[in-house]
């Protein structure tokens, strides 16, 4: 009974496969299959196989419907994961994929897609074709799956990726909403980049775009791709808004005084407040010395020299100062502009009449970390400023034996530019360290660098009296006659190896307001950025 059980299954088995072969029988192949599996289709494929494989992948496609075009694929895993990426990564819509006609397994098609992104819109046409195979394991025609099957210039290991080409643009407005105009304010061209890059996307601005191939897996964001080309730009971007502290009226008064001058650059600041008024380059193509500038500040740098005298009792505004012609340290010899000395002055004489030997005597009194502490401690140089574009916030290092006698009278290896100065002489004026800003915290809620403690009562009354005095009576008087009441100045010259006239620098205060300036390779700073800081500070003045 086991034997004809046996043999019933074996006959049931073969008859199968017998009633298989025939029907395959105009297929050049056999295929053996359980009863109710359908056969792997073999065989070359058919005109009519590869048009229903090509539109069913185009179809889906163009509908946007990554899953059901990858299904009719080779790879599904591989062109579903391309396919959403070039639906949503590359931001790109098919709207119509036409085939055209088959050659033998190949098929040409035209795709018109349209790029989109936060309201960026632009077409993208391109031609391209696919093969059509059959799949491993049923036999089916399907697409054969490439990167480049969605265009032409993609190869394995690349992708199609969306770059900013830039900073997002943004519509700079002054303190009262109103737009700069680049005409009137070419100073300010800088301004209103660096606050793209800084604000351009938080304030709803969209920078230009592209499309780019690049290499699957690099650099997202807006790093640079190590390879790749671009397909497609849309260079138009969409402009944020950011208002600024800038006042037209001052902002205006520096601009028609810096192009008076060469290489002359100057920053206004409310000393209340912090607020920049105005930043002003007589070169608007060239560096933005006014923000960014790393130069030796000269004898304006005796402004932190002396609050750390005063407050260390080491000088006292009326009593007898040493300011002998030269003095030595380190094994160097300090002299005064043309030798001049004062016998039997005082500090309030030796400070107006920017005597150098007056600080240098005091170098063997100080630790060599005391004016970086004083710098960094009263007045916040160095502490990280966030004012809202890229600034250099200063540099007073520690330094040893002559270089830190040089860094006393603001040589050696100390930096500034404007905007230090001007918020130096803001201290100065106030007693109190309040960092400079261009654009309100309150726009990104960020903090505000701050100093560890303020001046010292007494000595910031000192202070503020000796730079009053230079102001009124001392290397600073000829720059800020017709300026009366609550003023304060200090000239500066620093010397730069190489350069035949010195850097001329000149800070000054006139009610709440204070400037800072320098021109390179302007002379004495008392003639060459007196005047120009002056100039601002009355047109202001006049204007109301």
């Amino acid at each position: 009974m086991g034997g004809e059980r046996h043999t019933r299954r074996r006959k049931t088995w073969l008859a199968g496969a017998a009633a298989l072969a025939l029907a395959g029988a105009g297929t050049a192949a056999w295929a053996v299959v359980s009863p109710g599996e359908e056969a792997p289709r073999t065989g070359p494929l058919s005109a009519a196989e590869v048009r229903s494989a090509a539109a069913g992948f185009l179809d889906a496609w163009a509908d946007g419907d990554a899953g059901r075009a990858a299904s009719r694929t080779d790879d599904e895993k591989a062109s579903k994961a391309a396919l959403r990426d070039y639906l949503d990564g590359a931001r790109l819509s098919p709207v119509t994929i036409r085939p055209g006609a088959a050659r033998g397994t190949r098929v040409p098609y035209a795709v018109r897609a349209e790029f989109r992104y936060d309201g960026a819109r632009a077409p993208l046409r391109y031609e391209d074709a696919l093969t059509v195979v059959r799949r491993a394991g049923d036999g089916k025609a399907v697409v054969r799956w490439a990167p480049s099957v969605l265009h032409p210039r993609l190869d394995a290991g690349e992708r199609l990726s969306v770059r900013d080409t830039g900073p997002a643009p943004v519509r700079a407005t002054d303190r009262d909403g109103k737009a700069f105009d680049a005409g009137d304010f070419p100073s300010l061209a800088p301004v209103t980049a660096g606050l793209g890059r800084t604000y351009g996307k938080a304030v709803g601005g969209r920078p230009g775009l592209e499309l780019r191939v690049v290499p699957d897996g690099g650099a997202g964001g807006d790093a640079e791709p190590p390879s790749g080309e671009t397909l497609l730009s849309v260079a138009e971007g969409r402009p944020g808004k950011v208002r600024t502290t800038i006042d037209r009226r001052v902002q205006q008064a520096a601009e028609e005084e810096v192009a008076k001058r060469a290489d002359a650059s100057i920053v206004v600041l409310r000393p209340s407040t912090g607020e920049v008024l105005a930043v002003a380059n007589s070169r608007a193509d060239g560096p933005n010395t006014a923000l960014e500038g790393r130069l030796a500040p000269g004898s304006t740098m005796k402004m932190i020299t002396a609050s750390l005298l005063l407050e260390k009792k080491l000088a006292t505004p009326d009593a007898p100062h040493p300011c002998p012609k030269n003095a030595s340290y380190g094994g160097w010899t300090f002299h005064n502009v043309d030798d001049f000395e004062i016998p039997g002055g005082t500090f309030r004489a030796d400070f107006a009449a920017s005597c150098n030997t007056a600080f240098i005597t005091q170098a063997g009194k100080l630790a060599d970390d005391d004016l970086p502490r004083q710098a960094r401690e009263v007045f916040g140089i160095g502490t990280r400023w966030s004012v809202g574009v890229d600034a250099f916030d200063g540099s007073v290092p520690v330094q040893h034996a002559a270089s830190k006698a040089a860094a006393l009278i603001g040589q050696g290896e100390v930096r500034m530019n404007p905007l230090t100065m001007a918020s130096v002489i803001s201290t100065a004026r106030t007693g109190t360290f309040r960092q400079p800003y261009l654009v309100a915290p309150s726009v990104d809620h960020r903090a505000l660098a701050k100093a560890t403690r303020t001046l010292d009562r007494t000595a910031h009354r000192r202070l503020r009296d000796l730079l009053h005095t230079t102001a009124a009576s001392g290397s600073a008087a000829g720059s800020m006659a017709g300026l009366s009441g609550d003023i304060g100045a200090k000239t500066g010259s620093a010397e730069v190896v190489g350069q035949e006239d010195p850097n001329g620098w000149f800070a000054a205060w006139h009610g709440d307001l204070a400037a800072a300036a320098v021109m390179q390779r302007g002379g004495r700073g008392g003639e060459s950025s007196g005047p120009l800081v002056a100039a601002v500070l009355k047109a202001v003045d006049e204007k109301g």
